[in-house]
C-alpha cells in the first residue's frame, strides 16, 4: 500500500516514484508523487486516463511529452496539465536525470496500478520494455480501466478481446492484483 515517502522503481523504464500524498491521505481527491527518470528512459505506450486529470511540474532536467500526436520538450520550470481523455506519453530522452512533481486527480486506484506494474517489472515478469505479456496486460487493463487505457487498439475492440482472453489469463495463473506489490 502506498504511503508518504514510499519509493518504487521500474528498472525497465528507469523511473522512480516517491509518494507525497496518497489517495487515503487526501480522501481520494489527489495522488501526488515525485517521479524521476534516468537518462534515455523508454518511451511508454500512448495512453489516456478516462476520468483523471494529471498535472506535471518539471523540477529538474527535461522530459519529452507526446500529446495528441505532437512531441514537446518540457524543461525545468515548465508545467503541463493533461485533462482526462487526452492521449499522451512522457519519457526522458536527454543525457541527464529528470525530476517532476506529478499529481493525479481524482486519485482512484492509480497507486495500486503503479505499485503492481513496477512490482512485475522488478520481479522480471515483463519484457525488456517493462510491458507485461498480453495475458497479464489484459487483467491489469480490466482492473484499472478507470485509471488507465491504452490508446490503441480502439477501446471497444480492447474490451471484446479482453473478455474472450480473460479466462486464459486466469488459467495461466495471472492475476489483476498481487498482494505482495500493494502490501
Amino acid at each position: 500500500m502506498a504511503y508518504k515517502g514510499k519509493r518504487i522503481t521500474n528498472p525497465a523504464n528507469k523511473q522512480t516514484i516517491e509518494f507525497v500524498t496518497t489517495s487515503k491521505e487526501s480522501k481520494g481527491r489527489l495522488l501526488e508523487m515525485i517521479a524521476s527518470w534516468e537518462p534515455y528512459s523508454i518511451k511508454p505506450m500512448e495512453h489516456y486516463h478516462p476520468y483523471q486529470d494529471e498535472h506535471f511540474s518539471v523540477l529538474d532536467g527535461e522530459m519529452s511529452l507526446m500529446l495528441n500526436g505532437k512531441t514537446y520538450l518540457l524543461q525545468k520550470g515548465d508545467v503541463v496539465k493533461i485533462p482526462a481523455k487526452t492521449v499522451h506519453a512522457m519519457w526522458n530522452h536527454s543525457d541527464n536525470k529528470a525530476v517532476m512533481n506529478w499529481k493525479v486527480s481524482p486519485a482512484l486506484h492509480t497507486e495500486f496500478f503503479l505499485e503492481t506494474g513496477m512490482g512485475l517489472v522488478a520481479d522480471g515478469k515483463t519484457g525488456n520494455n517493462g510491458m507485461p505479456g498480453m495475458l497479464q496486460t489484459i487483467l491489469l487493463a480490466q482492473k484499472y480501466r478507470k485509471e488507465f487505457r491504452l490508446h490503441q487498439p480502439n477501446y471497444i475492440l480492447q474490451r471484446i478481446v479482453f473478455a474472450v482472453l480473460t479466462p486464459f489469463a486466469l488459467l495461466s495463473g495471472k492475476k489483476a492484483v498481487y498482494e505482495k506489490y500493494i502490501d
